[in-house]
């Protein structure tokens, strides 16, 4: 069961093209970083100021 998943991912993520994505395969879309799906943004990677309303706002959950 589990090499039969495993040649299922293997086959939908890399060799099957979706056209949700442009007929593109989920790994050439991962591997190109541009669209098909969510975006990933680091907020902590910058420094806020103490008085931005960044810093002291409420947070937001993800969509």
């Amino acid at each position: 069961m589990m090499r039969g998943f495993a040649e299922y991912f293997r086959f939908y993520n890399i060799e099957r093209p979706h056209q949700s994505l442009g007929y593109k395969t989920p790994d050439e879309v991962y591997e190109s970083a541009i669209g098909g799906g969510a975006r990933i943004v680091d907020k902590f990677s910058k420094s806020v100021s103490e008085g931005s309303s960044e810093a002291t706002g409420p947070q937001q959950e993800a969509a």
